[in-house]
């Protein structure tokens, strides 16, 4: 059986727990509500103690008021010591946290080509993974631009069908909701004045409704043809103006040009209505963890970088080989070609973040710097004849199946000179890389859907094991998986279990799938969450678009004047002048 409290003491506790509320709500209250704070607890603590509490009179003068309002306050702060406003932080917020750097603000964005294959497979399944994974913002929003005749909800079903099929991560229903409230849909053309107001209208009404706070990129997923058009409606209609404290990005697709005066060209276009800052060339390949692993592997170990030069390196060779045709692309892909479809952008970007100094930091300018200097230094072969080779897959077999040869394909002209395949040598002049071939190669139809770097080792200058069991000792080397399987292979001799000196390669293998419990997110996903953030380190930026058509012209115009391309067979790995390229070098390439 309690006790009952003494009417006094009962009075002072109740008056000790109103006088801490009071605390309480001053310091959440801050600054400029602390005398709020302390009127609201001098009157508590009155009515606590028994003070009879004054009747309201309408006859009490603004003076009165304002002298009693005065006295309690003085009366409070003798009560109540005054305790310093504390600086406000995130109790949730943990510093293990990786995420919470990379967590876009607030933001838009806006695709047009949106009902492209690139933006249904890629692009809208990479804006829902990152969603899905807590790195966009609530209000995040998603603006379409195509021509079609649909409206906002048939645009949301679009997206929620193309992320059923292709997103990465698990569909949830709350995500998919609180994504398809910021989802709005713009009909028109890239000439259509009027489209271009309603998207400047979408824009003001989703800063209203989903608070982007006036930050929007706008993704050119278009063909090359059109950007320049595309960026001179954005300056003329205002979207490329962002409110004082806000930010417009454009991000444009490749290829960024087809030689180096239209490259030039279109940059000085883009560069009139964004600022080089403001402007993001996507090269997905840049996106691969294995690709950004190149730099890990290099320079956050020891015990590659001192034989990752002349000294100790034959030959470097890059590929990227597909087993699949044109498909439904002849109309963009005749005329360009693999050269300048994937060695232009992908293979010289690889062969730079393979070949580059340590950068000064991890950051845009940095990177930039060193893969600047690399791409300078690249020197062509004296004989272009002897040391490039283009190629086009001929009709055959492949994968249990008959396809037609290139010139077969539905909408290719039969006397075509575009090549599918392409395999150039080059030479890096610096202290480093002088004298060491770099082999760049890239082809549809052939054996496997592949890309790797493989950084080959000179033989041991003797062996004492000559005269043993060595027919499959082959040559050391680091192996760099960009895809399908990412990971890393080091390939080196090893004996042969046995009575005799038997020496054959083995290899020594690193698989993302094995080593980590986390799935490697796709390229597009950390692409366009770079945007959002404004982080360009993994963007080419236009002196390395310049730089590499300097390279890749010169190539372009040599085989415009000769022979028409070598055929190979489908399935293949290209044509017989390319082994034979190699083969003069006394190397031969490496089946992948």
């Amino acid at each position: 059986m309690s006790e009952e409290l003494p009417a006094g003491a009962a009075q002072e506790t109740k008056a000790s727990k109103e006088a801490k509320e009071t605390r309480t709500a001053r310091e959440a209250a801050g600054p400029l509500h602390a005398e709020e704070a302390e009127e609201a607890g001098a009157a508590g603590a009155a009515t606590a103690s028994g003070s009879p509490k004054a009747p309201r009179s309408a006859k009490k003068t603004g003076t009165a008021r304002a002298a009693k309002g005065a006295k309690d306050r003085g009366a409070a702060a003798k009560a109540v010591e005054p305790v310093a406003p504390l600086d406000w932080s995130n109790p949730l917020r943990d510093p293990r946290d990786r995420r919470l750097p990379r967590i876009a603000g607030p933001s838009g964005l806006v695709i047009f080509g949106v009902t492209g294959d690139l933006s249904r497979r890629k692009l809208m399944p990479a804006v829902y993974d990152l969603a899905n994974r807590g790195l966009l913002p609530p209000g995040f929003s998603l603006v379409g631009f195509a021509r079609r005749d649909w409206e906002d909800q048939d645009f949301a079903q679009v997206v929620h069908d193309a992320v059923r099929e292709h997103a990465r991560t698990p569909f949830r229903e709350e995500v998919w909701q609180q994504l398809s409230e910021g989802m709005r849909f713009i009909p028109g053309d890239f000439d259509d004045d009027q489209a271009f107001e309603q998207l400047h209208d979408a824009v003001e009404e989703l800063d209203a409704s989903r608070g982007t706070s006036g930050n929007y990129a706008f993704y050119l997923s278009v063909p090359p043809k059109f950007f320049p058009k595309v960026v001179q409606q954005l300056k003329k209609h205002g979207l490329t103006d962002a409110p004082d404290g806000s930010w417009r990005r454009a991000v444009i697709e490749k290829p960024f040009g087809h030689d180096l005066d239209s490259a030039r060209d279109l940059n000085a276009l883009v560069h009139e209505v964004f600022d080089p800052e403001q402007v993001f060339r996507i090269d997905h390949y840049l996106g691969k963890e294995t690709v950004q692993n190149i730099l890990a592997l290099r320079f956050a170990n020891t015990m590659y970088e001192p034989i990752w030069n002349r000294s100790y390196v034959d030959h470097v060779q890059i590929t990227m080989a597909e087993d699949i045709g044109i498909g439904g692309r002849a109309g963009y892909y005749d005329g360009i070609g693999a050269a300048r479809d994937v060695i232009q952008n992908h293979l010289l970007q690889l062969m730079a973040l393979t070949a580059m100094e340590e950068p000064a930091a991890f950051d845009a300018r940095s990177l930039l710097t060193e893969k600047l200097k690399v791409l300078r230094a690249v020197r062509l072969p004296d004989d272009l004849g002897e040391h490039t080779v283009r190629g086009q897959y001929a009709g055959g077999w492949q994968g249990g199946a008959q396809v037609p040869g290139y010139l077969e394909e539905e909408g290719i002209d039969p006397a075509s000179t575009t090549d599918t395949y392409a395999a150039i040598k080059l030479g890096i002049d610096n202290r480093r890389w002088a004298g060491v071939p770099f082999y760049l190669r890239t082809g549809k139809r052939l054996g496997r859907r592949v890309t790797e770097i493989a950084v080959v080792f000179q033989r041991a200058p003797h062996s004492p094991f000559d005269s043993t069991a060595t027919e499959e000792l082959g040559e050391n080397a680091i192996v760099i998986r960009v895809q399908p399987d990412e990971g890393m292979t080091v390939r080196f001799g090893s004996k042969v279990p046995g009575t005799s000196m038997e020496i054959r390669d083995v290899s020594m293998d690193f698989a993302y799938g094995e080593s980590f419990t986390e799935s490697s997110p796709e390229a597009y996903e950390r692409l366009i969450l770079d945007v959002l953030l404004g982080d360009a380190n993994l963007f080419p930026r236009h002196q390395e678009v310049e730089e590499s058509w300097r390279i890749l012209d010169p190539i372009e115009e040599y085989w415009a004047s000769h022979d028409k391309p070598a055929q190979y067979a489908s399935g293949g790995w290209g044509p017989r002048e390319a082994d034979e390229m190699l083969a003069r070098d006394g190397r031969s390439w490496r089946r992948p």
